[in-house]
């Protein structure tokens, strides 16, 4: 993959324990415009906090990041190991401290082996020149099952740039962030206000449609950097065809990883696309997407193939939004399960059970009421689940 002016490298640190690599550099050769949306969990993990303060800047040209060790409820020592970390990076490369992003994902509550970062973070940089964003994207796996990436390639006035990006995630998945880690980059030159408004948006149509448990972690990270170098005119609001295009790549990027993230729930058996329509407003529909998203007892019946169109009809009732369960409809993919209310029948139910036993499905509830819509991403609830969460910090 050709993305101009951004090296990777990944080593092995044995943070949680040996034989993988789980320590990982992007870095620009120039500074980025940058800018990141982060969880909304009132507990963050240290490498959070320290990023988020070094956003404001609107620049960055480097992003650290391990798997194995959150970081998160370490209290001042979990600081001063993400400054250190940065500190450590920085001065190997030489660009300033502020410059650093940093980002940690696994095992909450243990504090960070800094003896073993230390000793890998020369590695990792030297080993710039070498490493692919492949190799990133498999040392920010926990209990992912597949490295996630996606790339789209643009034009803007006839000169070419690329937008490609990376994610983890696969159980705490839950919008507003989705619990994940995502970075974009892009070797594109874009306006920075357009760059935030326009990655805002396409998260909130991605990582903010997606739901695997109902979990919101401590170090949910999304970021992007966009340094330039493809040597195109600058995207900005007055570059209208311009703007459209990267718009749109972004836009499919980021949900490309997010739907790759439902897919490798964990234990996940199921992709299911949630579709309310008829609601009173886009906020009511996205209440009731996510109510259903997020039934366990819904999600069961999906694992069960068991077309019990009663949970999600309860779930839309409890979701907060406007409802007239007289107007309600109900469909498994084209199959009518239940019209205005009442449920269409015996011969529906039989029909409905098949839909229910593909891999990926739609469910799509009418509410009758007004013109509102949402879209959101889920998957089945397994016994696989429970072993995985059961087993987690072993």
């Amino acid at each position: 993959m050709d993305i101009k002016g951004f090296q990777f490298s990944a080593v092995e640190a044995a943070i949680k324990k040996p034989g993988r690599k789980d320590l990982a550099l992007i870095f620009s050769e120039v500074p980025a415009h940058a800018c990141a949306l982060f969880t909304t969990n009132a507990v963050k993990a240290a490498p959070v906090l320290l990023s988020m303060d070094r956003i404001k800047s609107g620049t960055a040209q480097v992003l650290v990041v391990n798997s194995g060790n959150a970081n998160a409820c370490t209290g001042e020592q979990g600081m001063v190991a993400a400054r250190e970390t940065s500190c450590l990076v920085a001065e190997g490369l030489g660009v300033s401290d502020d410059a650093v992003q940093i980002s940690s994902t696994g095992v909450i509550g243990v504090q960070m082996p800094m003896d073993r970062i230390r000793a890998a973070i020369p590695a990792a940089i030297n080993g710039l020149s070498s490493g692919t964003l492949d190799d990133i994207a498999q040392a920010i796996m926990t209990t992912d099952t597949f490295p996630k990436m996606e790339t789209r390639c643009g034009q803007a006035e006839g000169v070419s740039y690329r937008v490609a990006g990376i994610a983890k995630g696969a159980g705490m998945i839950m919008p507003n962030m989705a619990t994940m880690l995502s970075f974009i980059i892009t070797d594109a030159a874009v306006e920075p206000d357009f760059l935030q408004q326009s990655f805002s948006r396409a998260v909130n149509r991605s990582f903010n449609a997606i739901t695997v448990d109902g979990d919101t972690s401590t170090n949910d990270t999304c970021l992007i950097m966009a340094n330039g170098m493809a040597g195109n005119p600058v995207i900005n609001t007055e570059s209208s065809e311009a703007v459209t295009v990267f718009e749109q790549l972004l836009s499919e990027v980021l949900l490309s990883l997010a739907r790759q993230i439902v897919k490798d729930g964990e234990g996940a058996t199921k992709f299911v696309e949630i579709r309310i329509t008829g609601a009173s407003s886009d906020a009511d529909a996205k209440r009731a997407a996510m109510a259903v998203a997020n039934s366990s007892l819904v999600k069961t019946a999906f694992f069960g193939q068991d077309a019990n169109w009663g949970r999600i009809f309860a779930a839309v009732g409890y979701s907060g939004a406007e409802v007239d369960q007289s107007r309600l409809s109900l469909y498994f993919d084209t199959v009518c399960m239940a019209q205005n209310g009442i449920f269409a029948g015996n011969d529906a139910e039989a029909r409905g059970t098949e839909v229910l036993k593909q891999k990926e499905f739609t469910v799509s509830v009418d509410l009758g009421i007004g013109n509102g819509t949402s879209t959101v991403y889920t998957s089945d609830l397994t016994h696989e689940y429970v072993s995985i969460n059961a087993d987690y910090r072993s």
